[in-house]
């Protein structure tokens, strides 16, 4: 019974953090050149709450949907989305998730624990985001050279970022011990 309930739980916060990342594409905060978004926020948090294997499962069922066909990306959905050079992003964040999740469960909850945790997992989501930007720029016959690269799809897009990491290790102080408790229960 127990199991059971635990198997439940977990569909069901799984589910809520597909929803909180599609939710997240679409609240966007207007910014000079890069648009700003909650996604990394849940995808982090989802990595935190959830755990490394169960973080990226939720954001792997997400880039499914969007994937299917569903616009639930920031600008759309379907398979043309591969073509898109922000999509490796989209696939950072599932590795981002994993790393956090990882990162964040592998000792004590601290804020430090947590904050070491959401940048590590940062550094994943646009490592996977710039490479896949640079290559698909080459498949499509439009290159990109490494500083126009460099700048648009890191330097001016981390700030926020770094922001979203402290605000996620915030609120995976409060939220963490809470689940911990519920399961002991």
């Amino acid at each position: 019974m127990v199991l059971h309930r635990e198997k439940t739980r977990t569909m069901v916060l799984c589910a809520m953090f597909v929803a909180l990342i599609a939710a997240g594409a679409w609240i966007k905060i207007p910014v000079p050149v890069v648009p700003f978004t909650l996604q990394y926020l849940f995808t982090m948090l989802a990595g935190i709450l959830l755990g490394g294997r169960r973080g990226a499962l939720a954001v792997c069922v997400y880039l499914a949907l969007g994937l299917a066909g569903l616009p639930i990306f920031a600008q759309g959905g379907g398979l043309s989305y591969l073509l898109q050079p922000s999509f490796g992003y989209l696939i950072g964040f599932a590795a981002g998730a994993f790393v956090t999740g990882t990162m964040a469960r592998s000792g004590p909850v601290t804020f430090r624990r947590l904050l070491a945790a959401n940048l590590v997992g940062l550094g994943v989501v646009y490592l996977f985001g710039m490479l896949y930007y640079y290559g698909i720029c080459q498949v499509l016959g439009t290159p990109i050279g490494f500083w126009p690269l460099f700048l648009y799809g890191f330097v001016l897009a981390v700030p926020g970022d770094l922001v979203l990491c402290v605000v996620g290790a915030v609120l995976g102080m409060r939220l963490l011990p809470g689940i911990a408790k519920e399961r002991k229960a």
